[in-house]
């Protein structure tokens, strides 16, 4: 058996991560304002999948753990996993390490299905059906205006996501201005991103839906380093470009317009989680995808963590991230730009 001291040091990165997952996940269901123990928690946990249990416990007690603390735990992941997977597909068909999931327009667009569900609740759809519509609708227009002769120009793409954003968000804008004081506060708080509202229906169809998306991503995250040294070379290894950028582009963007009509818009996760774990391994995205989507997953669960437990009230998940990221990023740009893709 020969040693791949590389290969074995990957492995082992990813069960650290796995384990530090697990760590934070604990931390996370037995903090906040009702203070628990773990063995409480676990008492609960296994009660509910099992019906057997071992100490008494308050109904208090288990609607913390099951209906609030743990639909919030699993959101926090899920969101982790589908904001860093997607921002890794969209880095490397992009060919560019300051791309991130929103890129396409699917952040204004939610932002204006939102809005809209917010003001006229009995004319539309409800709040994340909404939003999941109009980012969708967002990607696509945008996809539409960049296909041209039957090709997608790359920097055709990131133009329209930019245009189509910038329409979505003007939008987003005489919304607020007509709406009213309650109905401006709501909205303005759901665009800074939040895991308040986790319940085990959004659990259910944001696990089938971004799980999906990420076995496809890393099924193909092969195809995805071929795209990542550019169309020409890939092309003459008998790779279709404008195949497999459409096939990840829809991947990603499936996985953020689930995940941001769950829980708003959540910055810097999905440009920051990729560039970390290419440091980790290396641009080979057959590792840059699980390790990004689990460094992704920590990080989210951490910052919802101290979302909650910070203060007596709960300060939006956006403006957590933004504080940790922005100078995390500024160091990566600075230190390590030169080992990102390399």
């Amino acid at each position: 058996m020969i040693f791949n001291p590389i290969g074995d040091l990957r492995k082992i990165i990813i069960l650290t991560l796995l384990v530090a997952l697990f760590i934070a996940m604990f931390f996370a269901i037995t903090s906040g304002n009702s203070e628990l123990s773990l063995k409480a928690v676990l008492n609960i946990i296994l009660f509910k999948l099992t019906g057997y249990n071992i100490d008494s416990v308050s109904a208090r007690d288990m609607a913390i753990v099951w209906n609030m603390r743990l639909p919030r735990i699993l959101m926090a992941i899920l969101a982790g996993i589908a904001l860093a997977t997607a921002g890794a597909l969209y880095q490397s068909c992009f060919r560019n390490p300051l791309v991130e999931p929103f890129i396409l327009g699917a952040s204004s667009g939610a932002s204006f299905g939102a809005a809209l569900a917010i003001i006229s609740p009995a004319l539309f759809l409800p709040t994340q059906i909404s939003a999941f519509l109009f980012a969708l609708l967002a990607v696509v227009i945008a996809y539409t205006l960049a296909r041209q002769k039957g090709e997608i120009n790359t920097i055709g793409l990131v133009l329209s996501g930019v245009i189509i954003g910038s329409v979505f968000s003007a939008l987003v804008s005489i919304l607020k201005y007509l709406s009213e004081d309650t109905q401006l506060r709501e909205i303005t708080f759901w665009m800074m991103g939040g895991l308040y509202h986790a319940s085990w229906s959004d659990i259910y169809i944001n696990t089938i839906v971004i799980l999906f998306c990420f076995v496809i991503a890393w099924i193909f995250a092969w195809k995805l380093n071929l795209l990542s040294i550019g169309d020409e070379e890939s092309k003459s290894l008998g790779i279709n470009p404008d195949k497999y950028k459409t096939l990840f582009i829809i991947t990603a963007t499936l996985m953020t317009a689930i995940c941001v009509s769950s829980v708003g818009i959540i910055a810097w996760v999905g440009l920051m989680m990729p560039h970390a774990a290419r440091l980790l391994v290396g641009p080979d995205n057959r590792f840059v995808i699980p390790i990004s989507s689990l460094c992704g997953a920590i990080y989210l669960l951490i910052c919802d963590t101290i979302a909650r437990t910070l203060t007596m009230g709960e300060i939006p998940i956006g403006i957590i991230t933004s504080i940790i990221g922005a100078p995390f990023l500024i160091w990566i740009l600075r230190a390590k730009s030169g080992r990102l893709f390399a």
